[in-house]
């Protein structure tokens, strides 16, 4: 039997969450979007997993959908953009949603859903010869994959804009410039970085990253009321948690804390 397009192993509290159709630059059909649900599903429905290291194996992390199956598909593209879009974004939008933080690794190139799912991650570490382009108008499509969400966010508006109508190619250190990713290592030690971050998020208070990180997200859609109502929910929400009595108990310990997830 052929091997699963996306690869799903919890080590350490490490969700390794592999994209892995390697000959094919990691595109997106439908086999790998269903994959990629079926393994978010999993992670969601996981307790031990306290962060997520999205990577891609082979040459590059992801080059979007995959244009040969689309030029394949012939008068059959709309479906076949139909059926994988909701596998897709509800892959994208458990990974958003859920409490484990989600570092990604990125090296050679991400472009379309590629540069979405990058954009997507909390925190990114990419390879300083990676680079990073829209893509879809260039072959006559729009945007997917939460691209056109999260790129006017994090770039602005006029920029985002830019990039997605010119598809100008961005090298890595110009995606860190913007705030695309976080974080620019040399080649070889893209994956190796991103494991260290994603593991020393596994070791912090899942549950308190998980809220932080959605007070982020909402902060660009709530009024100033709303959203100190959510900040007031937030942190009464976390004070009941075992996390936060041990980090206050360490903090005036003057120790490390030890936190659990819970």
């Amino acid at each position: 039997m052929p091997e699963a397009s996306v690869l799903l192993d919890v080590r350490d509290g490490v969700a390794h969450l592999t994209l892995n159709r390697p000959d094919d630059a990691n595109g997106i059909n439908g086999s790998l979007a269903a994959d990629l649900l079926a393994a978010t599903v999993a992670i969601e429905h996981d307790p031990g997993v306290r962060a997520v290291l999205l990577s891609g194996n082979g040459p590059r992390f992801c080059g979007g959908g995959d244009v040969k199956s689309f030029a394949a598909a012939g008068d059959g593209l709309t479906q076949e953009i139909r059926g994988i879009l909701p596998d897709l974004h509800s892959a994208i939008s458990l990974l958003v949603r859920g409490d484990a933080p989600v570092v990604a690794a990125v090296h050679g190139s991400a472009a379309g859903a590629g540069l979405g799912l990058t954009c997507a991650s909390d925190l990114v570490v990419a390879g300083e010869s990676t680079k990073f382009v829209m893509a879809y108008t260039a072959v006559g499509l729009t945007p997917d994959g939460s691209s056109s969400w999260f790129l006017p966010r994090i770039v602005g508006v006029k920029r985002a804009l830019e990039l997605t109508l010119t598809n100008r190619v961005l090298s890595a250190q110009e995606a860190l410039d913007l705030g695309i990713v976080t974080r620019v290592v040399p080649d070889a030690e893209v994956r190796d970085e991103a494991l260290q971050l994603a593991t020393q998020l596994a070791s912090g208070p899942t549950l308190a990253l998980g809220t932080a990180k959605r007070l982020i997200h909402t902060s660009l859609e709530d009024t100033f009321e709303t959203h100190l109502a959510r900040e007031a929910d937030g942190i009464v929400r976390a004070t009941t948690t075992e996390d936060a009595r041990e980090g206050i108990a360490a903090f005036v310990d003057k120790r490390a804390a030890a936190f659990h997830g819970r």
